[in-house]
């Protein structure tokens, strides 16, 4: 594929990804919001990368943990009693969601920080003279990308700590640092990793973020990051580190 051609495949993605976008925030503002506030943020970022795919995890997953959705009737104590549950239990109880739809939101969640820290910084640094790190310009941006996306992901998960066990400040940041250090990581590792051969063996260019290509490699990078962090987050939630989103 030649230059012209990955530019063009870039702007049909990165278009795409801005569409699917709308689509989930149109649906989460008008009447599906989801229960845990920082996820109505979490969706429409996830989109931003991974384009129609959030749009399958969302409406197969995000919206069974809707304000509403995640309330359920059950039909009539005869069912309760084959779920071995008892007749008189309130109508309304919590929908538990399979454990591995727990760990994708888990791990989009972690996801939705990486993305908006590297956006943030990538496009932020445009305004600075260049920072080199052992001789590239890309080095350099890598440490502020990592460390604006780290900011923002503990931000993220102090948010969702935070409600989930009634913390104080000071104790919800320590449970958001030892939740999301581990997992963030690993996301930007799967994502660095896929950006230095895009960078070194694939074009053997630095790209600017002025580029659309840019953000078509990004994208992957978010997608493979995604696997990067998948069984760490598998780890972190199944031991308590991590809540269940």
């Amino acid at each position: 594929m030649d230059p012209a051609q990955f530019e063009t495949a870039a702007i049909i993605s990165l278009v795409l990804a801005g569409l699917c976008c709308l689509i989930i925030l149109a649906d989460l503002l008008t009447g599906h919001p989801q229960k845990m506030g920082v996820m109505n943020i979490v969706w429409p970022v996830t989109a931003l990368y991974a384009g129609p795919l959030a749009l399958v995890l969302y409406y197969s997953i995000g919206r069974k943990s809707t304000v509403y959705a995640m309330h359920e009737k059950p039909s009539s104590p005869k069912e309760n009693r084959n779920r071995h549950e008892p007749a008189n239990k309130p109508m309304h109880h919590m929908q538990e969601k399979p454990f591995w739809q727990s760990v994708v939101s888990g791990t989009l969640h972690c996801g939705a920080g990486c993305t908006l820290g590297d956006i943030t910084a990538e496009f932020g640094l445009l305004l600075f003279p260049p920072f080199f790190l052992w001789g590239k310009r890309v080095f350099g941006n890598w440490v502020v990308d990592f460390c604006v996306a780290f900011l923002l992901g503990i931000i993220f998960q102090y948010f969702a700590i935070k409600p989930m066990k009634n913390l104080s400040p000071p104790m919800a940041l320590k449970a958001a640092v030892k939740a999301d250090t581990l997992s963030l990581t690993c996301w930007q590792v799967g994502m660095y990793g896929w950006m230095a051969i895009a960078f070194f063996l694939l074009f053997r260019q630095e790209l600017s973020p002025t580029n659309p290509v840019f953000w078509l490699m990004m994208q992957a990078g978010m997608i493979l990051g995604f696997f990067t962090a998948f069984p760490v987050n598998w780890w972190l939630i199944k031991s308590g580190i991590k809540e269940k989103m």
